[in-house]
């Protein structure tokens, strides 16, 4: 579902959020040169939003999205159970794909989007964890 004028805020469900949010930090990535490989990787242990490349560099991004800075924003929203989840998954994708875990560059990115969910505030946190 992409975001329209006759849509609003209230009619939208945490998936069309999720879908919304993850489509406007693709699009805010790709300005920034990184190129998408997929989206919405699943493996047992969890799911990584978006994988990009970032020259050779394997970029997986978290996105999460807080209409409000209230308890923590989205940053906080993030546990130490949810980093988790997602390393795991990342070392299933470069398993799964044939990719040595130690030698294939890769970092972990967090971009969170909070406000309006029509023009939030962008912050992209490289390495994040």
């Amino acid at each position: 579902m992409l975001w329209n004028n006759k849509t609003s805020a209230k009619d939208t469900t945490s998936t069309d959020k999720g879908q919304i949010t993850e489509s406007f930090a693709e699009q805010y990535l790709s300005k920034q040169g990184l190129i998408l490989i997929e989206r919405n990787f699943h493996s047992r242990q969890g799911e990584v939003d978006l994988i990009m490349l970032d020259g050779n560099t394997y970029v997986f991004v978290e996105v999460k999205y807080r209409k409000s800075k209230g308890f923590g924003g989205a940053i906080a929203a993030i546990s130490a159970s949810k980093q988790k989840k997602v390393k795991h998954c990342i070392t299933f994708y470069l398993h799964q794909r044939g990719l040595n875990e130690y030698n294939t560059p890769c970092r972990i990115d967090v971009v969170t989007l909070e406000g309006d969910i029509v023009q939030p505030q962008v912050t992209w946190l490289k390495n994040a964890f």
